[in-house]
């Protein structure tokens, strides 16, 4: 299980071995390199624990802890979870300031204790089979286990091909779950008993403070400067946009060592955004790389991504990201600071500006003003799939009342359902996941304003199961880096989510208080600026005269009929409208990358099995069982004999 997810802590692994309780962690060193390895126990080695965590405020809560008696023997911020839940038990999750996954083996209470950050930074999977519990920061682990099968959840693929992504619990297999965001569990003779300890709120404030942009300023330095906090340089992504500008400029204000920044850009010149990039980090005074990609690289690497993401994907947009990280690693960077979630935060995506024109026009019976409102708000991208009067369609596809409101537009638009094999969709048994949807929202969900409903929705259904998962966390930890999110500090979110919506979208204006704000320490034509040009359809770098052969392998007719997802006449009816070298669709497009990302990833986890040699124990940086001795138990550099306990 810890030697397939190596790529996550490439620089030390260790485990511990109880009568009932196994852990394995593999170690990613931000601090000093004998910080201390894991898993780490307390001072009478009966809590255990293994993390996948950054605690941003771990020298205030040891501070506290000292004081109240308890004894660290690393310099491992992990070290505070171990005290933290002997002290306060499940309460310390409310003290956290950070993004991690971690399990905590109770040895006294016979439990194991799992719990997952606020907004779902990091990740965490389990599965339950005849009273057993098996955990993993990917899923793959969990297949290494050999106690778990992979099989497809033919509705968590249907929740992919519908909102982008599986919505959590679910994933795209059977009886395999994540752990939802702000959520702990308790695992207890053969049970396992979940809770939520954090969830969004929006309490709109009817005005909005006077000093907004003090606070804001505060609270975002802060978040910054905490997640500076590293051993080792810590670099910017840097998009040329505003978010990445916004960290970058603060990153370089508060960062004890030189800046680097990264930029991943298109071959395609007039795609090209390394001019923008470039004078960003002019602007910041950074170091600065930028890498173009070709179509034909992002078509190689998506074997690669997809292993890494776990999940079947309607674009190709990982497989950036997949390279910006490689980038970041291959300069000798393994922190990086990033702008992602502002958009949902501060209502930059396209989704908040669209509802609010379809309110208005709602309300409008001039159809020209109409048609103007949306050829103003719409991208071009986003008109690919409005044109041809369709925009009216959208205009009455949901009822002002409906909670989905904001979103039902794109969730309608999916038309991969019409290249489902018959018995496949039979199989689904008629299912309504939008439905589903629906009643499981909150009941605070309807006493809010309907953008902060819609921002709610992009939160949930796309920031934690895709932004932060298939771009982030399984991007950068595919090449041993970290990412690092300011604007997902809890104390960021919940001031802004409690300003007036007008604050955050004024008129076709985003993130209107986030401009003002970053008025103060960017040049006015960054602060200004808006997102980057839109790309071309991507399932083109599919059918170039490059492109690899694994493609056509797994567009075969015998191919799409042994997987038995798909139609074989329809996904050759649509390999062909792609290969004719005009422009596809969105959907389309979105559609031919769903079909072939799933018929790879079905090949990659389900048809095949997972061989990977053990890691060696003799190798461990610490080996722990029921029966080391305490003081082995906290030795930081464990000797061979020390291992092998």
């Amino acid at each position: 299980m810890a030697a397939v997810v190596r790529h996550r802590g490439p620089d030390g692994y260790g485990f511990y071995a109880g009568r009932r309780v196994g852990l394995a962690h593999v170690r990613l060193s931000t601090l000093d390199g004998n910080a201390g390895p894991q898993p780490l126990t307390n001072e009478d080695g009966q809590i255990v624990l293994a993390a996948n965590c950054e605690v941003f405020n771990h020298p205030e809560l040891r501070r506290e802890l000292e004081m109240r008696g308890h004894v660290f023997r690393t310099r491992c911020h992990a070290e505070v979870l171990v005290h933290g839940y002997e002290e306060w038990g499940e309460a310390l999750l409310q003290r956290l300031d950070g993004q991690f996954a971690f399990a905590i083996y109770d040895r006294n209470r016979e439990t194991v204790f799992v719990a997952r950050d606020r907004f779902g930074v990091r990740p965490l999977f389990y599965a339950q089979r005849d009273g057993d519990f098996y955990f993993a920061s990917e899923i793959k682990a969990i297949l290494a286990s050999g106690e778990v099968d992979a099989a497809l959840d033919q509705r968590g693929l249907d929740e992919v091909f519908r909102f982008g992504a599986a919505r959590p619990p679910r994933t795209a297999f059977s009886g395999i779950a994540s752990l939802e965001p702000g959520t702990y569990g308790i695992w207890k003779d053969g049970a396992l008993w979940l809770r939520h300890y954090y969830e969004l709120d929006y309490p709109e404030a009817s005005e909005e403070p006077l000093d907004v942009i003090e606070r804001l300023d505060e609270i975002m330095l802060r978040s910054v400067g905490m997640r500076l906090r590293a051993d080792v340089p810590v670099g910017v992504y840097l998009s040329g946009g505003l978010d990445s500008s916004i960290t970058a400029s603060l990153a370089q204000s508060a960062s004890p060592h030189p800046l680097q920044s990264f930029s991943i850009t298109s071959a395609i010149p007039e795609l090209d955004e390394s001019l923008h990039q470039e004078e960003v980090a002019a602007a910041v005074g950074s170091s600065h790389t930028v890498s173009a990609i070709r179509m034909d690289t992002i078509a190689e690497s998506i074997p690669r991504v997809l292993w890494h993401t776990e999940t079947p994907m309607l674009e190709t947009s990982p497989a950036r990201m997949y390279h910006l990280a490689k980038l970041a690693s291959e300069s000798g960077v393994k922190v990086v600071v990033a702008g992602d979630g502002a958009d949902e935060v501060f209502l930059g995506n396209d989704v908040f500006k669209e509802a609010s024109v379809r309110r208005f026009c709602m309300r409008r019976p001039d159809s020209l003003a109409r048609q103007q409102l949306f050829q103003r708000v719409y991208s071009e991208s986003a008109q690919q799939m409005h044109d041809a009067g369709s925009w009216s369609r959208l205009l009455e596809c949901a009822k002002s009342t409906d909670p989905l409101f904001s979103h039902l537009p794109r969730f309608l638009s999916s038309r991969i359902e019409d290249f489902y094999n018959p018995d496949f969709k039979a199989g689904l048994g008629g299912i309504d996941v939008i439905g589903e949807l629906r009643a499981s929202l909150p009941t605070r969900f309807f006493a809010w304003a309907p953008l902060n409903q819609a921002a709610y929705l992009e939160m949930t259904m796309l920031l934690s199961p895709y932004v932060l998962s298939s771009h982030g966390d399984r991007m950068t930890m595919a090449h041993g880096v970290e990412g690092r999110y300011p604007f997902l500090d809890h104390r960021v979110f919940e001031f802004v989510s409690a300003l007036p919506t007008g604050s955050r979208l004024r008129g076709l204006r985003d993130k209107e208080v986030l401009r003002r704000w970053a008025s103060r320490i960017l040049p006015r034509q960054i602060a200004a600026r808006g997102k980057p040009g839109c790309r071309p359809p991507e399932a083109q770098c599919f059918f170039l005269p490059t492109s690899p052969p694994w493609i056509g392998d797994h567009l075969t007719p015998e191919a799409i009929r042994r997987v038995g997802i798909f139609s074989v006449p329809a996904v050759s009816e649509l390999v062909r409208r792609c290969q004719s070298g005009r422009t596809p669709a969105l959907e389309e497009n979105k559609s031919l990358i769903g079909v072939l990302s799933t018929q790879l990833w079905y090949d990659q986890f389900v048809e095949s099995t997972l061989l990977i040699a053990p890691l060696p124990v003799s190798e461990a940086s610490v080996f722990l069982s029921d029966n080391t001795p305490v003081s082995q138990s906290f030795s930081t550099s464990p000797s061979h004999a020390d291992r092998g306990n």
